[in-house]
């Protein structure tokens, strides 16, 4: 597994979107449960980090032109 520091939104949304899958699909052990889970909320927390970031590029991007020019 990636660290979630290097994975692109998408990589990090589309393993997340298989953590919940396996999770959801149950027939893990606990140990192997609470790892994915760990990973879950790395993963939700980098998708939280890159969705931030582009809110606030968008918000200094209408910053700098209010007009729309």
């Amino acid at each position: 597994m990636a660290e979630t520091e290097q994975l692109s939104y998408e990589q990090a949304r589309e393993e997340l979107v298989e953590v919940v899958r396996t999770l959801e699909q149950g027939g893990t052990t606990l140990e192997e449960s609470l790892r994915l889970w760990e990973r879950g909320e790395a993963l939700a927390q980098a998708c939280q980090q890159w969705l931030d970031g582009a809110r606030q590029r968008l918000d200094a991007a209408i910053e700098a032109d209010p007009e729309g020019a």
